[in-house]
């Protein structure tokens, strides 16, 4: 993949989706039917979660599973700091 593990960037578009729907980890846990701990260690990059979760996950953040994955799969290729919009040096 790129600068970032996958893990890290899916957990980075999952939280950037539920900041702009603008609901707290706590709704956003109970929507999926999921701890709120579970969903803070996905958003850290710390889980390898199952597709079954994935899928629950993307629906409750009202996006195809396909359309947060392929947010992802472009976050973990920026250079970091780029997708925030902060200038990076090359």
């Amino acid at each position: 993949m790129g600068k970032r593990t996958f893990r890290a960037a899916f957990g980075q578009a999952v939280r950037k989706r539920r900041n702009i729907l603008d609901i707290s980890q706590d709704e956003f846990a109970h929507n999926c039917g999921l701890h709120r701990t579970y969903i803070g260690s996905i958003e850290r990059g710390e889980r390898n979660i199952s597709i079954d979760n994935m899928t629950v996950i993307a629906n409750a953040l009202e996006v195809s599973l396909s359309q947060l994955v392929n947010e992802a799969e472009l976050l973990a290729r920026a250079i970091p700091g780029e997708e925030d919009g902060q200038s990076v040096e090359r």
